[in-house]
């Protein structure tokens, strides 16, 4: 009787990834295996045909040549069955999820840092360089990070011969787990660096050049790649995450791209008009001011703000006017105040509407 195709035995379509491989192997082992169906003389045949489809396509150069020559071109003597075969296949399965594969020592990438770097204003808006120190593990200068005594190197670890993991056989479960005494390295040094203590990293600091864009704002980070801890059995370093916080201002407060301060204004200014002088980040700017300009007034300069990281134009300035009442009046100055105050309590609904209309309010909500 000919041989089905390896993946319609599995159920898979020719373009299965290796993951979809195994998940389907294991499927059809779970539901075949001999001692799962005692009472099913069929369930052996499957369960070896499932087997041999397995080994043929988890192999990257047997699947290539199966794909090209079909049958013809892989050794039908390598398919086997039994127990030993499910627990392999299981063996790989749970090895990739608890700690990588057999042979391989567990390599860890390093940890990932973070920098908090308080700014100016100014700077954020223009952009700078800056340095900073923080603290790190760095490979160890004296073992070069092998953990050993200089003069000595570390040796095969005797419990898992250099695999850093160890099998444990539970029934038809084969598991992989990280070796108990070299946890994962695969290497025994009984002659730890003394600098290190056999960590084969130590703890320094180091000064590190940072570019701030042009318009970062609050909460921002700036992802330095590599520049994290380092990591362990010669594993990659992880990454410096350096996040911003904008310092208070004395005269403005940012709102995204935009910024705002208050102007204060004299009572004169506001009642006559005028033009005023307000500050920007590139200098000063001028705003006339009309007649009767009430207090809590927005001017509004436009391109006076931030261009933003992520923003294509810039953002505005506005300005919020505050008028200021005087303060330690002359006699004279009070005179001219109450000379001032009888005149427009003559004809109050004309000189102070907002007065008038605030009281007729007043008046309506009483006599309800």
């Amino acid at each position: 009787m000919s041989k089905r195709d390896y993946y319609e035995v599995l159920g898979l379509n020719r373009d299965a990834s290796e993951d979809e491989i195994k998940k389907a192997y294991r499927k059809l082992a779970m539901k075949y295996h001999p001692d799962r169906n005692p009472d099913n003389p069929k369930s052996d045949e499957h369960f070896k045909e499932a087997k041999e489809a397995y080994e043929i396509l988890s192999d990257p150069r047997k699947r290539a040549a199966y794909d090209q020559h079909g049958h013809a071109g892989v050794d039908p003597s390598m398919a086997g069955g039994g127990a030993q075969g499910f627990a392999d296949a299981f063996g790989d399965i749970f090895g990739d999820i608890f700690g990588g594969r057999g042979g391989h020592a567990n390599v860890y990438r390093g940890a990932d840092l973070r920098y908090n770097l308080e700014i100016s204003l100014e700077q954020a808006a223009r952009g700078t360089e800056t340095k900073i120190r923080i603290p790190t593990m760095e490979v160890c200068g004296a073992c070069h990070g092998n953990g050993a005594k200089p003069g000595t190197s570390p040796t095969m670890c005797p419990t898992c011969n250099g695999h850093g993991q160890v099998r444990m056989q539970q029934g038809f479960f084969s598991i992989q787990q990280t070796c108990p005494k070299c946890h994962g390295s695969g290497k025994f040094i009984s002659n730890p660096c003394v600098t290190c203590n056999g960590a084969g990293r130590v703890k320094q600091h180091k000064t590190l050049s940072v570019k701030i864009p042009v318009g970062v704002d609050e909460g921002d980070r700036i992802r330095l790649s590599g520049e994290g801890e380092a990591g362990v059995n010669n594993g990659p370093p992880g990454d410096l995450y350096v996040v911003i916080h904008l310092s208070p201002h004395s005269v403005f407060q940012r709102d995204h791209n935009d910024l705002h301060c208050e102007m204060p204004i004299s009572f004169t200014t506001a009642a006559l008009g005028g033009e005023i002088e307000i500050p920007t980040l590139d200098g000063h700017a001028k705003i006339k001011v009309p007649a009767e300009t009430q207090s809590g007034k927005i001017f509004r300069l436009r391109g006076k703000g931030i261009k933003g990281v992520r923003s294509s134009t810039q953002g505005d300035l506005l300005c919020h006017v505050v008028v200021e009442t005087p303060v330690k009046l002359t006699t004279r100055q009070k005179e001219l105040l109450q000379e001032l105050e009888a005149i427009t309590q003559g004809d109050h609904s004309r000189h102070s509407p907002r007065a008038k209309s605030w009281m007729d309010k007043v008046r309506e909500f009483f006599a309800e």
